[in-house]
């Protein structure tokens, strides 16, 4: 049966997404069923306590910031891919499956199609869709780049500080060697996890991971505690989170993960109708840019 905890996100269709709206929560598990693709209503599981009723994402905010400096690509450079002609059979529909951002933002790297994934390290959803956004900058072709924008729009669930260490790793250079690594100290091992994972209930606050915690987690890569913090405390980060708060809202996200392209464009796993369909989507949506349709 549906179980509700206090806190976090709404499992849809094959994937947990994690709102805006401090609704119905529990660590999520990717072993999700619906009934229908597009955008649907809130999904049934068929794991106990691993999804949530759907909630009302709140609106986002219509500030267009400056070209973002807030990606990064924490994988390995893939070899690259030639890119499919663009085809348009009338599989993907503006307004269902994807839906067009207005006005379309700056990208941050000049000649290449943006493809990025707006995440949080704290969402259960985002680390069930993790794999998929493997898969996906593996599959980009040459004239493309994958990109990684983190939120913090669940202070609720201890997302800022999952933010803040990302854009400190990020100055740090270390996000290439850590990025799946924090998926798994968050949701795994239990390392920096605001959950209590066993029990499926958050932390008493007083027990949620710290930046200082995430600094002992980075330590183990090449910096030292006191040197990664500094950095996530400095103004640079502080900037960086900011423009990252602003992109999200002049993209019109309303819940993680979310896909982007270019920009222009952005998607969900349920609107596109599963993980798989994701991949496929995102082809498309950058064979569609490259093609100037």
């Amino acid at each position: 049966m549906l179980k509700r905890l206090p806190f976090l996100c709404a499992a849809l269709l094959a994937l947990a997404a994690c709102s805006h709206d401090s609704g119905t929560s529990g660590p999520a598990q990717p072993a999700v069923t619906a009934s229908t693709a597009g955008t649907p209503a809130a999904a049934t599981t068929t794991a106990p306590a691993s999804a949530m009723t759907a909630v009302t994402p709140a609106s986002a905010g219509s500030a267009a910031p400056a070209a973002s400096d807030t990606a990064a690509n924490p994988a390995e450079p893939a070899p690259a891919v030639a890119a499919a002609p663009f085809v348009d059979n009338g599989k993907w529909v503006e307004g269902k499956n994807y839906f067009l951002i207005e006005p379309a933002q700056p990208t941050s790297h000049p000649g290449k199609i943006e493809v990025t994934e707006v995440f949080s390290y704290g969402c259960p959803a985002c680390n069930s869709f993790h794999s998929t956004v493997d898969q996906i900058a593996r599959s980009l072709p040459a004239n493309a780049v994958m990109n990684y924008l983190a939120a913090s729009f669940r202070p609720d669930e201890n997302w800022p500080m999952y933010q803040r260490a990302f854009y400190a790793a990020q100055a740090l250079d270390l996000v290439g060697k850590t990025h799946d690594a924090m998926f798994d100290a968050v949701w795994k091992t239990g390392e920096l996890s605001t959950y209590n994972l066993d029990a499926g209930n958050p932390k008493p606050k007083a027990a949620w991971p710290t930046i200082d915690d995430a600094a002992k987690f980075y330590a183990k890569y090449g910096v030292t505690a006191e040197e990664f913090t500094g950095v996530a405390n400095s103004f640079s980060v502080n900037t960086r989170m900011k423009r990252a708060d602003d992109l999200m809202k002049a993209y019109g996200v309303e819940s993680t993960p979310t896909m982007v392209i270019n920009g222009k464009y952005r998607f969900t796993a349920s609107s596109a109708g599963g993980f798989a369909q994701s991949i496929e989507l995102t082809q498309w949506l950058v064979a569609k840019e490259a093609a100037g349709k």
